[in-house]
């Protein structure tokens, strides 16, 4: 299922909610901050089994960069840390193209990375201070869509794992706006609550190989197995992907 997550709730809340609606196992390949908006992949039922091929898809986010404070935690509703003149459009520009390519960022205080075994966000809320790491990231592109009274919007495509709050403070500001545009090759623009795709079209970047009923009762069985990255299908079902086997 395709959602567009509105500003405020997190993704865990509305996860929830469909688990409570539908009554099925509930799942999303990707969270996103409550003040961010945009694209959540949703999966239901025997297809959260999937999330695993789908957690690590790139990305395409818009954002909003307020470069007159750094936060906390690189966005709106941390505590400002450093206030700063915002840079020229030129020297921005520069700023924003030497981001493209692997860069090391520093991962937000408030990120669900662990410290010493325990969540950077808890420590974060109980004021503990700490030195978070750098995480070697990709930003395959990031264009600067507008600049006026020191707010910079952004069209930015990273790979998994990326925090478009790390790039922000990177360019000395923090995501005052943040909408995610695309996971993978889905778009926003696609969102629909009231569609839930069948698992076979969960998954289109993969290899498509059609199998017998034999195999396919086989694979089911335990009695054959596929540990190729293809979804094995047999009647316009989803058999398995990568080992894993769905239930028929």
């Amino acid at each position: 299922m395709l959602l567009d997550k509105p500003e405020g709730p997190s993704s865990f809340a509305l996860v929830r909610s469909l688990r409570a609606h539908t009554g099925a196992r509930a799942g999303h390949a990707g969270t996103l901050d409550p003040f961010a908006s945009g694209l959540l992949l949703v999966l239901l039922g025997s297809s959260t089994r999937l999330a695993q091929f789908l957690v690590g898809l790139d990305k395409r986010y818009v954002t909003e960069i307020d470069l007159h404070t750094r936060t906390s935690t690189g966005d709106r509703e941390g505590e400002e840390v450093e206030r700063l003149e915002p840079p020229p459009r030129p020297e921005l520009e520069e700023a924003v193209a030497a981001l493209v390519g692997e860069v090391e960022l520093r991962i937000p205080a408030a990120s669900a990375v662990k410290i010493d075994g325990e969540r950077a966000y808890k420590l974060h809320r109980r004021g503990v201070a700490v030195e978070m790491p750098l995480r070697r990231s990709t930003v395959y592109s990031a264009e600067l869509l507008g600049y006026e009274d020191g707010i910079a919007s952004l069209d930015l495509r990273v790979g998994s794992g990326t925090y478009v709050r790390a790039i922000a403070d990177a360019l000395g500001g923090h995501c005052s706006t943040l909408r995610r545009t695309e996971v993978g090759p889905f778009r926003v623009e696609d969102a629909d609550e009231e569609l839930i795709l069948p698992p076979v079209e969960a998954l289109p970047f993969l290899p498509l190989v059609e199998v017998d009923v034999d195999e396919a009762r086989a694979i089911r069985a335990g009695r054959s197995r596929n540990d190729e990255p293809v979804r094995v299908v047999h009647g316009g079902e989803l058999v398995a992907v990568d080992g894993t086997v769905m239930p028929s």
